[in-house]
């Protein structure tokens, strides 16, 4: 409009001013490690998806019932745990041994109870336009520690819009591994199985492709950032070669480990179907040790309706030793402090009345529990207050957008300035209404 006004200036001031505001836009499509643009307490993101909705009242949040006429509440039991005295399920044993390592937010909102979107939204902060994944913008604004490995890796992810780096180069796209609850064991990255050929005739396959590729490149489309990441995606996937076989072959681990994470256990009850969660979490710990920035970890049955006893003690079961054991070994091998290990799924669930005899429980997005661990948190600690039957929160909302702007900035990345414009749209992954750091709930 400006400069169709004939207001030259002011719209050269205009871009200027939309440059300044979008550091990363500047950002080359490459993975090339970044430095954050200010202090960071975490160098990389495990997020634990437990998508389905987990039932925050038969978990982490305790909510007793009371009086002659018991209002919805908690239907497992509950006991304080560690010095911090944080309330944890006895369906979670082993996660209970490390109630004072977490910082529990009940105070979780979202703006929908359909899961899709909410799942979208809590994957890339908008719920009904496709925008990019949390991993993408993390791999945008930081790079990778291993230049042989991606940004952002997607364990056992249903939807590719879950990883997609949409609006980003492609470059900065999830891997993912293992699709839709798959026998992880056989899981595979495509980049890397079934070559035939010996590696210097891929390297001289690759290299008559990528002549192709920027020839291509040069012949008008020098600013076509899609482009440039398609060819550091492939130059990636040869790299991988070299190194991600080796980080998803287990056989060097010890029985002892295989154990602990109970690798190829799992309790496939009802509607809880077996993904070998075990694996998954072991395989994430690797990734993390090699360098990977943003590493996600999904398991999808938590979409209890009916028989919510029955496959919540399921779900409970596959997934409680697998995440004792991943806190365990990144504590003890030093890696804990610099890595924000995220809990969550993209609503919750309403309590169950004991009195009744119905077993099944609906979607919860006004009020639901998240919990972190590591990266520079507070331990031991409590996030805000919902009313008696955890129905609604009542102290220190906590939406989605705050959690991303949060975790952003534990990594030392400013959410208003990690930005892309396209199609004349500034996006980000805290949206048009921004979202709010979070920092009570840092030490």
């Amino acid at each position: 409009m400006l400069r169709s006004a004939s207001c030259g200036m002011g719209y050269l001031a205009l871009a200027q001013l939309m440059a300044q505001t979008t550091d990363a836009l500047q950002t080359a499509p490459t993975l090339m490690q970044r430095p954050p643009r200010q202090r960071a307490r975490a160098s990389r993101v495990i997020f634990l998806n437990m998508a389905g909705g987990p039932a925050q009242v038969d978990t982490f949040e305790y909510k007793p019932q009371v009086g002659k006429k018991p209002h919805a509440g908690s239907v497992a039991s509950f006991k304080q745990r560690g010095r911090s005295g944080l309330w944890v399920s006895d369906l979670l044993p082993n996660l209970a041994r490390h109630a004072d390592k977490l910082c529990v937010i009940h105070s979780m909102t979202a703006d929908t109870s359909i899961h899709a979107q909410s799942m979208l939204q809590l994957h890339t902060g908008d719920r009904l336009r496709p925008c990019p994944s949390f991993g993408s913008w993390v791999a945008y604004g930081l790079g990778t520690e291993n230049q042989n490995l991606p940004g952002f890796i997607s364990f056992n992810t249903a939807k590719p819009s879950e990883y997609a780096s949409m609006q980003l180069p492609s470059v900065f796209a999830g891997t993912p591994i293992g699709i839709n609850g798959e026998d992880m064991s056989k899981a595979t990255l495509a980049h890397v199985s079934g070559n035939p050929l010996p590696a210097h005739l891929r390297r001289r396959q690759l290299d008559l492709l990528q002549v192709i590729n920027r020839e291509h490149l040069r012949a008008g489309r020098q600013d076509d950032p899609q482009l440039e990441g398609v060819i550091q995606t492939l130059e990636l996937g040869f790299r991988m070669q070299s190194v991600a076989p080796q980080l998803l072959d287990l056989r060097d681990e010890s029985a002892a480990t295989l154990e602990r994470y109970r690798v190829g256990v799992n309790h496939s009850v009802g509607t809880c179907k077996g993904s070998d969660f075990g694996r998954q979490c072991l395989l994430a710990r690797r990734f993390c040790e090699a360098g990977v920035r943003f590493i996600e970890i999904t398991h999808g049955s938590w979409d209890q309706h009916t028989d919510h006893r029955r496959d919540l003690t399921a779900n409970c079961a596959t997934t409680d030793a697998p995440i004792a054991a991943l806190l365990d070994d990144l504590e003890q091998r030093g890696l804990l402090e610099e890595t924000l290990v995220i809990w969550g799924g993209e609503f919750g669930r309403p309590g169950l009345v004991p009195g009744q005899d119905k077993d099944q429980t609906g979607h919860q997005h006004r009020a639901f529990t998240f919990w972190l661990a590591g990266g520079g948190v507070k331990r031991g600690h409590v996030h805000g207050r919902t009313e008696v039957d955890g129905s609604t929160v009542v102290e220190s909302p906590v939406h989605f957008r705050d959690l991303h702007a949060t975790v952003l900035h534990a990594l030392g990345l400013d959410h208003d300035n990690l930005a892309v414009v396209s199609g004349g749209r500034r996006i980000r992954l805290t949206g048009l209404q921004g979202g709010r750091v979070v920092s009570e709930l840092f030490a």
